[in-house]
């Protein structure tokens, strides 16, 4: 069987065989896209300039404008309110669940007995997050443990975090910085839930990271935290953007924003409407994504 190079399909030179190949990984999304995805992406854009009523002939759709995004921005205060506690808790969110998953990748490289258990447990919360066992959060068992936690456990990390937060301040640590670290102990939960894919992406990375650099930087009298910030960083640092990206995209999933747009379209029977908040949601989750990309992007290091 004759392979692509000999049918001279595979450009020869280096920039031309990255691109090509390129071109192939993304072809299986650029085809599921195109077959799925384009037509029900341009019927739903139709519906949020419609009102859209059910008859016994069908549904009748009419066009309005931008009367569903008006009403989305202005009338509806619910969608508002949550759209900004959705931003604000992504903007928030995001830095918190980078830096912790490459920190712990950088722990979790490390040999140690148990190193393997060690990483099946910081990825089981992306396992427990997923399927039935999601639903739970709002039952029975998860339920009952969060009121537990927050008539009791509750009260002692608010001491804890109100203890941390005078030391930081009594050290002169400004208060915006303060605030910041005080409100990513209370998210805690949340960010370790989050962060077990984003530890897998480090934690390949690193380990594609040739020993001898470090050897060759042991010699030197480079200590582990030069080691870090000289070697390791840079290297890694286009999973770093790869990663905000992927987290950005995956609080896109889990936003209760999306709990509203469902329910006004299919609880309410307005699909307009919801058509009209989804857009809005989707154009301000690119603006973040456009905005982000290109600062991290800027002092990203691309190994040659």
């Amino acid at each position: 069987m004759k392979s692509l190079s000999q049918f001279n399909i595979v450009p020869k030179s280096y920039e031309g065989q990255k691109a090509f190949w390129g071109v192939i990984f993304v072809l299986p999304w650029l085809l599921g896209f195109v077959f799925f995805f384009f037509i029900p992406l341009l019927t739903s854009l139709r519906f949020s300039l419609s009102t859209i009523q059910a008859s016994s002939e069908g549904m009748q759709i009419t066009f309005i404008g931008f009367k569903n995004y008006i009403e989305a921005l202005t009338v509806n205060t619910n969608f508002n309110r949550t759209l900004v506690e959705s931003i604000i808790n992504m903007v928030v969110n995001i830095p918190l669940i980078v830096i912790f998953s490459l920190f712990l990748a950088v722990l979790l490289n490390q040999k140690f007995f148990g190193r393997t258990f060690a990483r099946g447990i910081f990825f089981l919360p992306v396992i427990l997050a997923s399927g039935v066992i999601l639903n739970l959060e709002s039952t029975s068992l998860v339920q009952a443990i969060n009121e537990q936690n927050a008539t009791s456990g509750g009260v002692m990390s608010g001491f804890g975090a109100f203890e941390l937060e005078r030391i930081m301040l009594m050290s002169g640590v400004n208060e915006t910085i303060v605030a910041y670290l005080t409100g990513a102990v209370d998210r805690i939960y949340q960010i370790v839930s989050q962060s077990g894919v984003q530890i897998l992406i480090f934690l390949a990375g690193i380990q594609t990271i040739a020993p001898q650099l470090y050897e060759a930087a042991k010699i030197e009298g480079a200590t582990g935290y030069e080691a870090f910030w000289k070697i390791t960083f840079p290297l890694v640092s286009p999973l770093i953007l790869v990663n905000m990206i992927y987290t950005i995209i995956d609080s896109f999933s889990r936003s209760p924003i999306t709990e509203l747009i469902m329910t006004t379209g299919f609880n309410n029977s307005n699909f307009g409407l919801s058509s009209a908040m989804a857009w809005l949601y989707f154009l301000a989750i690119m603006i973040i994504l456009l905005v982000s990309t290109y600062l991290v992007s800027r002092k990203v290091f691309y190994q040659e």
